[in-house]
C-alpha cells in the first residue's frame, strides 16, 4: 500500500509588514497584529474540526505565532522548520518598502512564472533555490510517514514558487486568480512517487473559516497593476 498524507499550508496572521508593504524574510521579523493573533486563533478552531497529527512552521515571528496559537488548540507542540522561510528577497530587504522595490521583485515573480527560474532576487535568491527549500522541508516532515494530517505555517511567496513542483497537476491560473491571503489554507494530498514526495490541490489559498474583523483581508500588494504576472 502507497504512504499518504494531508497537508495543509497556512499561510501566517496579518503583521505589520503587511500594513507597510516592508519585505520581510530575513532582517525584519514583526510578531502578528492583533488582527493577525484574531486570524490565527480562528484559522486554529477550524482546524479543531479536523484531525491534526503535528504543525511546523517557519523560523519567522510571524509564522511561529501563528503556528503556536494553533498548535495550542489542538494541544500539540510547535517544530520549527528553517527550510520553510519565506524567500530570500535579498537587498530589498534593506530598503524602505517603495514601488520601485516593488517593481523589481515583481519583475523577479514573472520571470519565474514565465519560465526563467534561474532569474535571482538581487542578492537574494532565485526560484530553484526556494523550490529547493520547501521541497526539503516537505520531504523533512513526511518521510516514513503515512495517514497523518499535518499543518506547516510558513509564507506566501514560498508557497506559491513551489506549488507546482509540489502538486504538478496544478496550473499558473491557480495562482494568477487567487491571492495568498493572511491565514489562508491550502489543502493538499500528498503521495510517494518515483521515491519523492507528489501532492493532489485539493483547494488553495482559502480563506473560508475567517469570519468578522479577522476576514477583512488586505493584499499583500502595494499596486495591483504591478503584480499581475
Amino acid at each position: 500500500m502507497s504512504q499518504m498524507n494531508t497537508l495543509y499550508l497556512v499561510r501566517h496572521g496579518e503583521n505589520r509588514a503587511n500594513l507597510t508593504k516592508e519585505l520581510s524574510c530575513r532582517i525584519i521579523d514583526y510578531p502578528l497584529t492583533d488582527k493577525g493573533r484574531l486570524q490565527a486563533e480562528q484559522t486554529g478552531e477550524y482546524f479543531s474540526t479536523l484531525r491534526v497529527d503535528e504543525v511546523y512552521t517557519s523560523p519567522l515571528k510571524r509564522a511561529v505565532e501563528t503556528g503556536e496559537i494553533i498548535a495550542a488548540r489542538l494541544d500539540l507542540k510547535v517544530a520549527v522548520v528553517e527550510d520553510f522561510r519565506e524567500i530570500n528577497v535579498g537587498d530589498l530587504e534593506l530598503d524602505a518598502a517603495s514601488l520601485e522595490n516593488w517593481a523589481i521583485h515583481f519583475h523577479v515573480i514573472r520571470d519565474w512564472m514565465n519560465g526563467k527560474p534561474e532569474t535571482s532576487f538581487p542578492g537574494g535568491e532565485d526560484m530553484h533555490s526556494a523550490v529547493r527549500r520547501l521541497r526539503a522541508g516537505i520531504e523533512q516532515i513526511l518521510r516514513g510517514k503515512s495517514g497523518r494530517s499535518i499543518i506547516v505555517v510558513g509564507h506566501g511567496g514560498q508557497f506559491a514558487s513551489g506549488l507546482l513542483d509540489i502538486c504538478p497537476e496544478a496550473t499558473l491560473d491557480i495562482l494568477r486568480n487567487q491571492e495568498n491571503h493572511n491565514c489562508s489554507i491550502t489543502e493538499i494530498a500528498m503521495h510517494q512517487q518515483d521515491g519523492r514526495w507528489i501532492g493532489d490541490l485539493i483547494r488553495w489559498g482559502d480563506t473560508a473559516h475567517l469570519h468578522g474583523e479577522a476576514a477583512d483581508l488586505i493584499s499583500g500588494f502595494p499596486d495591483a497593476q504591478l503584480r499581475a504576472v
